[in-house]
């Protein structure tokens, strides 16, 4: 089994090797046919060659030239961008047209907002248990023929260089899609970006772009879905800097912004955006609600941290029943048919409950009771096999969340902040501990709101609740669940290069070895011109037996018949060339070696390379600083 994966992923190196070097010479062959770019070496041509005529060479195919064109020149990459923004605002109508049109034919919602129903026939309460079945059997029919565990935005990014599989991703929006309108209690968020994002990438992927800006594309589509969900460009922005691209530079600020304005207006226009919310705002924040604006934002970061420890909960009690995966919706749809029998709010994503609950005045023991019964609701929903995310679910406990801290400080005595700040503020604040973006919760108050004041207290509450939920806790939702799986990914930041790079791709792979019964004149002959730091040694049936250095048999005073395998030192470790340079750096740390043998070949003990402390760790800085550029831009 070892071999096999093995030489799986060999191939896949190889793979990877054989496509990097066709971009090379195509890279090559545009910068021969364009002529020299300045500035990032493949992105910005000079003054001279801004003209469509000289892009556009004679007889060469217009796909090349176009590819050429993106590569060369950052005015078609924000053309690109507007596409995939423009992907991402038909993505989002599809979805939410086709999911409101199965809330009107299921549950008979006016309009299809199903959250904003007073009361639910018995009947439609069966609807999520059957809903759940047939999302069961479609996961069972397509887990056949597609058995790789799809990728989501922000793990293409970190791990994966922006690459998505863009069949796989129709998959999981048509289980979103199913998931969202048979009434599960979560929002269309995951697949609005999941798709988008898949499209901005197989775009690129077509185009053959660089690394970084097909990172840039995936995040382009991401903000478009969030843009155009909201109705807030801006808000779905910073959705893409803060959790899709990982970091904010101003060369990437035009693209990703132009490809959530150009969502936001094809969903406009396609009839998909939100209803307005009319607020009638503080006109100004005082000055002693400021800490208990703050208290809010360590309220509702517990809060956060609960939920999504319910979550998990949740999902390893479905795990423990040794249920067929299959039938597990099917159950989870039942439990929230009985929780809509006591308040139909819980059903979807509950766009029309949270602003019901903006505008009404809650009581503490109305708030609290639609609170457990929404969280509860949601859980479930992800812990039995929904598909869909907590982003619209979290804002409406938010909201919730909100409302019960304000109904406290009241009965306290304290001198309450206002209904609205607190439910705004709480809205955020809960969003920002589940999806970990505060510039975007922030940003998504001031768009939806106008208020300045209110966006103050958002921001208080919101960087508050970050800060909390990273010291307590550590993790977003999207992480945390990377976390369960194994995965140490905390953000979008790149680490697939530095991932990639293992023992066989540093290591000298054809070090200096001797056997052990030579002398140490033999080693001084043998390696006078070469001059190597360690040397391999071996025993008598050509094994590898231990590491002598060079400084060892080169002593002054050393006798020429001196046996080499008294000189001998042996750590006990060895590497094998399929490691992650990551675990080797940790190895040398912990054995304080400087060297160390690499073992490999079909019965894993051939010796097959030589790895220095000294090589890796300047190698290692090498790709880090690689990956910072990308990141950064030209500095």
């Amino acid at each position: 089994m070892q071999c096999g994966e093995a030489a799986g992923m060999a191939a896949k190196v190889g793979t990877e090797a054989g496509d990097a070097t066709a971009l090379l010479h195509e890279e090559e062959s545009c910068q021969s046919s364009i002529g020299p770019s300045a500035g990032r070496p493949g992105r910005r041509s000079g003054a001279a060659q801004r003209t469509l005529g000289v892009y556009f060479v004679p007889g060469a195919r217009t796909l090349r030239n176009i590819r050429c064109l993106v590569r060369v020149d950052s005015l078609w990459l924000l053309a690109l961008s507007a596409v995939v923004g423009a992907l991402a605002g038909l993505v989002v109508a599809a979805m939410t047209h086709a999911t409101l049109l199965a809330h009107v034919v299921l549950f008979g919602a006016p309009g299809g907002r199903l959250s904003g129903l007073t009361a639910l026939a018995p009947w439609r309460c069966l609807v999520p248990a059957v809903g759940g079945l047939g999302l069961g059997l479609f996961g069972m029919a397509i887990r056949r023929s597609l058995p790789l565990r799809p990728v989501d935005p922000i793990e293409a990014n970190a791990l994966h260089g922006g690459r998505m599989s863009l069949r796989q991703s129709v998959l999981i929006a048509i289980q979103t899609i199913i998931s969202n309108g048979a009434g599960a209690s979560i929002g269309l968020e995951a697949g609005f970006t999941q798709l988008a994002s898949a499209a901005g990438a197989r775009l690129g992927c077509f185009l053959r772009v660089h690394r970084a800006d097909m990172r840039l594309l995936v995040g382009c589509g991401a903000a478009g879905a969030i843009g155009a969900a909201f109705d807030a460009p801006l808000a779905g922005a910073f959705y893409a800097f803060e959790l899709v691209i990982g970091s904010y530079t101003m060369a990437n600020l035009a693209p990703v912004a132009l490809a959530s304005i150009c969502a936001t207006g094809v969903a406009t226009v396609a009839c998909s955006v939100i209803p307005p919310l009319h607020l009638a705002p503080p006109s100004a924040l005082r000055l002693r609600d400021c800490l208990p604006v703050a208290g809010l934002g360590a309220f509702c970061a517990l809060s956060g941290i609960a939920l999504m420890r319910v979550v998990t909960l949740i999902e390893s009690g479905f795990n423990r029943t040794r249920l067929p995966v299959w039938s597990r919706p099917a159950l989870g749809g039942a439990v929230i048919g009985g929780l809509a029998l006591l308040s139909p709010t819980v059903l979807s994503s509950g766009h029309m409950a949270m602003r019901a609950g903006l505008m009404e005045s809650l009581t503490l023991g109305r708030a609290s009771w639609l609170f457990l019964l929404k969280a509860l609701a949601s859980a479930v929903s992800i812990g039995s096999g929904f598909r869909g995310g907590l982003f619209f679910a979290s804002l409406y406990l938010g909201v919730l969340n909100g409302a019960m801290y304000g109904d406290v400080l009241a009965l306290i005595g304290i001198d309450p902040v206002s209904v609205q700040v607190c439910a705004m503020a709480g809205m955020c604040a809960l969003a920002v501990a589940v999806i970990g973006g505060p510039m975007t919760m922030i940003f998504l108050a001031l768009e939806t709101t106008g208020s300045f004041p209110l966006t103050v207290a958002v921001l208080i509450s919101a960087l508050t609740s970050s800060f909390a939920t990273r010291r307590w806790f550590g993790y977003s939702f999207a992480t945390w669940r990377f976390h369960l799986r194994g995965e140490s990914i905390r953000s979008a930041v790149d680490v697939g290069r530095v991932r990639s790079l293992t023992v066989e791709h540093v290591m000298q792979k054809v070090p200096p070895v001797i056997a052990m019964t030579a002398s140490v004149g033999e080693a001084r002959r043998r390696f006078e011109g070469l001059q190597p730091r360690h040397v391999v040694v071996t025993d008598e049936l050509g094994k590898y037996a231990g590491l002598v250095a060079a400084d060892a048999y080169n002593a002054i005073g050393l006798p020429e018949s001196e046996l080499l395998g008294l000189l001998l030192t042996d750590p006990g470790v060895v590497l094998r060339p399929h490691e992650p340079v990551r675990d080797a750096l940790a190895t040398f740390e912990r054995i304080r070696a400087p060297a160390l043998v690499v073992l490999g070949g079909p019965c894993g003990g051939e010796i097959v390379g030589l790895l220095t402390e000294r090589y890796v760790l300047r190698r290692f800085a090498k790709e880090l600083e690689r990956a910072w550029r990308d990141i950064a831009g030209d500095v």
